[in-house]
């Protein structure tokens, strides 16, 4: 019998826990699962040939606590999703990366010149190249592999598809060559590097981690160059919620826009720069109101709320662990509707001055309050100005909520999700 034979009987159709702790009970939803992994082995042997592969999933993320607050050293609450990328991934013999993604063209890596390109910038290329690189750099072996990768992350969903493919990535260069003994914090590290260095995007540290380690995190960024990293213990699925992220369209990329944008953390730092600081983790709110008649004449208003809104959701993610940690769900989805209406009212990025009659995310907010107020929780997700809105719906009023969203926002716009406790994987049945 071969390998990929094993396998299929190993999933079952479906049927094991490994399984419904990736994608849950639902049964048409395992089966269809079951079918996903099926088919990408099937081409794993059509492109690649040989059936000696292993399986591996690595989630897509959100943000659930802490918005724009990573960027001036503070606080976030993050958690993985049960939307993934997966994999199927064999060593090859050679000193060549070969990848398949669905969707996309295949693509070659050379695990020989580990010099950063600009040529290369924004492509996965890049990523794998400068993964391989770093893990190298810190004593890993590396190697060439085959691989066929199918994603359900969607694009531009503010789910990190990009983070969940470097540390997908960064698994299967562990497993197939380090027995699996780099961690789930190096991992998200290493894909950060890559990011910032080979793929030309200055992004965080909290997309990767989320990704890497599953569940739900919470992360500290005092120290930028040595995030705290803490597993938060609470089960999700218990609680009979559904997290609904919801693609509201909307958001601009003319100059104006993108400077809108940029407004928020350099804002923030401008208020801290006036009490002689780099960025408002160093300083308290306590601080910011004695000073604000002087601050306000060299930052203007906006600046002051922005900095009142950092102060507010970097104290209440610590406040949103301890909830969950004493299974106080009801205190956690309170938590999350000041949170939103915090970005609403004080950090603004609600929607674009520059484009004032389209409030895309404004609606849905309003939208969900309508249908969820005093049952569940609301908010903006992520950088804001357009793009996607969370969530927290019981199941009871799961269908009216979709059914209110795809109203407005189309058919499939909503995401109906749960935090899943496992990050990025192989598949051990």
């Amino acid at each position: 019998m071969t390998k990929i034979n094993v396998l299929n009987e190993k999933i079952n159709g479906g049927n094991n826990p490994l399984f419904k702790e990736l994608y849950g009970s639902d049964v048409a939803e395992l089966k269809g699962q079951a079918e996903r992994y099926a088919d990408l082995m099937g081409d794993f042997e059509e492109t690649f040939g040989g059936d000696d592969v292993s399986l591996y999933s690595s989630p897509g993320r959100t943000e659930i606590g802490g918005n724009h607050t990573d960027h001036n050293y503070g606080r976030v609450l993050a958690g993985a999703v049960n939307l993934d990328n997966i994999a199927v991934a064999a060593k090859n013999g050679t000193n060549t990366v070969r990848i398949k993604s669905a969707g996309y063209p295949e693509f070659e890596v050379e695990l020989s010149d580990f010099q950063p390109n600009e040529d290369e910038y924004y492509t996965s290329t890049s990523l794998v190249k400068g993964i391989a690189a770093k893990m190298k750099e810190n004593g890993y072996a590396i190697g060439g592999f085959d691989a066929c990768i199918e994603g359900r992350v969607p694009k531009g969903s503010g789910l990190s598809s990009s983070a969940s493919f470097e540390v997908l990535i960064g698994a299967i260069f562990s497993e197939l060559f380090n027995n699996g003994k780099m961690d789930a914090v190096e991992n998200a590290i290493i894909g950060q590097w890559s990011e910032n260095n080979y793929f030309g995007k200055p992004c965080g540290l909290m997309d990767q981690t989320a990704c890497s380690v599953g569940g739900l995190i919470t992360i500290d960024f005092k120290d930028p160059a040595n995030p705290i990293v803490k597993e938060v213990d609470f089960d999700f699925v218990s609680t009979g919620f559904s997290l609904v992220i919801t693609d509201v369209g909307g958001g601009h990329d003319d100059p104006a826009s993108q400077a809108e944008y940029a407004s928020l953390p350099t804002e923030m730092k401008s208020v801290a720069a006036e009490l002689g600081a780099e960025v408002l983790r160093e300083v308290t709110l306590e601080q910011i109101v004695e000073k604000i008649p002087e601050i306000r004449e060299k930052t203007g208003d906006r600046a002051l709320l922005r900095a009142y809104h950092f102060q507010g959701d970097n104290a209440r993610v610590v406040k949103q662990v301890e909830a969950l940690e004493n299974n106080d769900f009801k205190a956690f989805l309170d938590m999350v509707v000041e949170s939103g209406y915090s970005s609403y009212m004080y950090n603004q990025n609600i929607f674009d001055v520059v484009h004032k009659d389209e409030q895309v995310v404004s609606l849905a907010l309003a939208l969900s309050e309508m249908v969820l107020k005093g049952t569940g929780a609301w908010r903006v997700h992520g950088g804001g100005f357009g793009g996607t809105i969370q969530a927290f719906v019981p199941q009871d009023k799961l269908d009216e909520y979709v059914k209110v969203l795809e109203h407005v926002y189309g058919k499939g716009s909503c995401h109906k999700l749960f935090i899943r406790s496992k990050g990025s994987v192989k598949l051990d049945f």
